[in-house]
């Protein structure tokens, strides 16, 4: 896998970049990441002042969340809360298409 990440108004610190690393790598776990895309932006003029747009680069359709929130961590709790949620929605509707065509083969 491949991580790309941007700071825009942030300055780069290795105790965040691999935090954020680490969050990215357990999101592979449940499914192949070729590439993730992250841009970390703190907006001077705006409320909350903190914005993580998150671009994951998968086998099928790709990934993607954004978040904002008044602390940079929290921001990025949001955004991987979303792509874990998106993975698993579309994991179970995988399953439940499986299930769906199995029992159908058994009706008849």
């Amino acid at each position: 896998m491949r991580l790309n990440l941007k700071h825009l108004n942030l300055p780069s610190l290795h105790q965040l970049d691999s935090w954020v690393e680490n969050q990215i790598l357990a999101l592979g776990q449940a499914r192949q990441i070729d590439e993730a895309n992250v841009r970390l932006a703190r907006l001077e003029n705006a409320s909350p002042a903190y914005q993580v747009n998150v671009h994951l680069v998968t086998p099928g359709p790709d990934v993607f969340a954004e978040s904002r929130d008044h602390t940079l961590r929290a921001a990025i709790i949001k955004a991987v809360t979303q792509l874990r949620a998106q993975i698993t929605s579309r994991a179970q509707k995988r399953v439940h298409r499986w299930k769906n065509k199995l029992t159908l083969r058994a009706a008849k």
